[in-house]
């Protein structure tokens, strides 16, 4: 999820849970502790590219890691403005490991994927109910929240968390409504998918991607849920064959590792991009909800020397006219 919605729901618990005299501080910890498991981003290779892939979202996410992460929270906190706020270090703990334990289950609702359980198992739980940006989602948490503190009332920090899990039970009916829509087109095509996904376009609820996988195919579609159900019928990729599609590939090289990698975190939906035979793009993922054409890929190169770590890309080329596309799926246009 972004940083700002973070923080909001890392401040709206806390100021939910204390006396009006601690609110408006209890806010300001929770907020910075929930945006602060974000940090593993820093973790980087300048000679591997894929290793923030493997860290991101990992340990500082894991359910077993709040404790902790509450505690350096507070260690810092605590000694920047604890003492002058004339909080006990115990009620600094207490406000930041609220903060903190938000911030992994709130990623899990997204669709990128979270290692909740971490390190019992490096499975990547997404359960696909919220896009990683929803203003209608953050801004009226981001009000509730400021008129706690500044009015010193845990009942608004009590209504923002009330409207966050509305919105997201919300979301969840819909990806369901979404998921069925999905099966249907399967089903008109006389498919009958491994599996099928359904995920929130960017910062809305009304309009999903759908990706489901078939013996060799993954085919990607859009629909718009519940209010003026619409299909936007997209296309297919043949899933990716490394042995068939790449036979130059030296299969104990580090690039043929590299593309494992990308697997588990891509969770198999992996195919060559049509528009470039060196290129293994993420299927799951685009600008325009309906298209084959990534946000990240990774790119071989057949020169390549057998210990050299393939290139990330990322590709973000949001025109007038994708917008212009977009615009009109999320207002029910075809």
């Amino acid at each position: 999820m972004d940083p700002l919605t973070q923080g909001v729901l890392g401040a709206a618990l806390p100021q939910a849970s204390v006396s009006k005299k601690t609110v408006a501080v209890a806010g300001i910890f929770g907020f910075l502790s929930g945006m602060s498991a974000d940090l593993d981003v820093l973790i980087r290779s300048t000679t591997d590219p894929l290793l923030f892939l493997e860290y991101h979202r990992q340990f500082t996410h894991s359910l077993i890691f709040i404790p902790f992460g509450g505690l350096l929270c507070a260690v810092v906190l605590h000694a920047l403005f604890g003492r002058r706020a004339g909080l006990g270090f115990k009620q600094s703990y207490i406000f930041c490991t609220l903060g903190y334990a938000t911030h992994a289950v709130l990623d899990a609702c997204t669709t990128y994927g979270t290692m909740l359980f971490w390190p019992f198992s490096d499975a990547r739980i997404a359960w696909n109910v919220i896009s990683i940006i929803d203003p209608l989602l953050t801004l009226p948490m981001l009000a509730l929240i400021v008129l706690a503190g500044i009015k010193r009332r845990p009942a608004f920090a009590r209504a923002a968390l009330i409207w966050g899990l509305s919105y997201m039970s919300l979301g969840l009916l819909q990806r369901n409504e979404a998921m069925d829509m999905g099966y249907e087109i399967a089903r008109t095509r006389g498919h009958n998918p491994i599996r099928l996904e359904a995920k929130p376009s960017f910062a809305n609820l009304l309009v999903w991607k759908i990706v489901y996988e078939t013996r060799d195919k993954f085919y990607v579609d859009a629909v718009r849920a519940r209010l003026s159900p619409t299909v936007f019928p997209g296309s297919s990729v043949d899933k990716l064959d490394v042995s068939k599609d790449l036979p130059w590939l030296d299969a104990n090289s580090q690039q043929a590792r590299d593309i494992e990698r990308f697997r588990w975190f891509s969770n198999g939906y992996i195919g060559l991009d049509p528009r470039n035979d060196n290129r293994i793009i993420d299927i799951r993922y685009s600008l325009v909800p309906n298209e084959v054409a990534p946000l990240w890929s990774i790119e071989l190169r057949r020169d390549a020397g057998p210990l050299k770590h393939v290139a990330y890309m990322t590709h973000r080329d949001l025109n007038d006219e994708r917008t212009a596309t977009m615009r009109a799926m999320v207002m029910g246009g075809n």
